[in-house]
């Protein structure tokens, strides 16, 4: 008879990118596995098929939404340690256009799911996936405009948590809010909470599209002949961060839980790991053998002209820092595009 699992994790929008990475994570780990998700994101559906058949049973599947299912949530709560906050609307151009649904999903959704933990009598630990919008397009911050990138000016290497916050979009809004809620629910309620405050989040298994996942998207459009849209003057600088050192540092977060319960910190690449989109469209031709049909779109409000993550809090509080170097990262996710493109050709006809 199987040992049944000594923890147990739920995953908030568990068919998506990340999430579908954490499943195949913490199963492997040992851990019993929930997903939560609507499956409204094209992708989906294709995310949970993998995760069925390489786990069967192993990996329990619950449709429900976090707006709407508080009964669903209560139950779930209750019958974990560990719940993975991933259930978000994710995209800025989305929630300029749609703000309610926006809303609805990243601010009132994680609402619901504070209060189904803070009712609950389990009370699990809470992960919530945050990201880098809440701090605004840091106009305040001197940046230097180089052949091919922007530059900090002066000796700033990266954004600390102590940047102040600055909703830009709707989007920002939304995360934001939450990301307070989370943080407040620790201190009021003596709740265990983390907010990641993430940059790009790059990895197999990301069905990349224009305005989200964009290091995938670039990647699957080159192989497909597809065309791309630079947005400003492809100076942009992100740092990028491997999905499996992201993994690593919620387990070091949750390892660590009754120290760090109610801290944020700001998660990413690092000064290490930046790439401009200029020098991705080189990368991919010089390092794949592949050209990109590049055109040019004007520039996004609230696009940072750069964000670097300093991660010196979660190194100091988690012994945590990248291991996955850029280019190999990329290797990685290359390798799965190729081995997945004809499954890539039909998702994306």
């Amino acid at each position: 008879m199987a040992k049944s699992p000594s923890k147990h994790i739920l995953v908030t929008g568990g068919a998506g990118f990340i999430g579908m990475n954490a499943a195949i994570r913490f199963r492997e780990l040992g851990w019993g596995v929930t997903i939560l998700d609507n499956l409204s994101r094209r992708g989906t559906e294709l995310n949970l098929r993998t995760l069925q058949k390489r786990y069967g049973d192993g990996v329990t599947f619950v449709r429900g939404d976090v707006r709407t299912d508080q009964k669903t949530l209560g139950e779930l709560v209750e019958a974990c340690d560990v719940v993975l906050h991933l259930a978000a609307q994710v995209a800025v151009t989305t929630s300029v256009t749609n703000p309610r649904e926006d809303f609805e999903i990243n601010a009132l959704g994680t609402f619901n799911l504070l209060e189904a933990i803070r009712t609950s009598r389990r009370r699990p630990s809470l992960l919530y996936a945050s990201t880098n919008k809440v701090y605004g397009g840091l106009e305040h911050i001197g940046v230097r405009e180089e052949e091919k990138r922007y530059v900090f000016q002066g000796e700033l290497t990266g954004v600390s948590e102590r940047e102040p916050l600055d909703f830009h979009s709707p989007y920002g809004c939304s995360k934001g809010s939450a990301d307070q809620y989370v943080r407040d629910y620790a201190r009021l309620y003596d709740m265990k909470t983390v907010v990641f405050r993430q940059s790009c989040i790059y990895g197999p298994q990301q069905f990349g599209v224009e305005d989200q996942g964009w290091v995938a998207w670039f990647l699957i459009a080159a192989m497909l002949g597809r065309p791309v849209t630079i947005y400003g003057n492809g100076k942009q600088v992100r740092d990028l961060l491997s999905v499996d050192d992201l993994l690593a540092c919620y387990e070091a977060a949750i390892a660590r839980m009754d120290r760090i319960s109610g801290s944020i910190y700001n998660v990413g690449g690092g000064a290490a790991n930046t790439l401009s989109l200029l020098e991705f469209l080189a990368l991919i031709q010089t390092r794949f053998g592949l050209s990109l049909n590049a055109r040019r779109g004007g520039v996004r409000p609230g696009d940072q002209p750069i964000f670097v993550s300093d991660n010196g809090k979660a190194l100091q509080e988690l012994e945590w820092a990248p291991r996955i170097g850029v280019h190999a990262g990329l290797d990685r996710l290359h390798a799965w595009l190729r081995e997945h493109e004809q499954d890539i050709r039909v998702f994306y006809d």
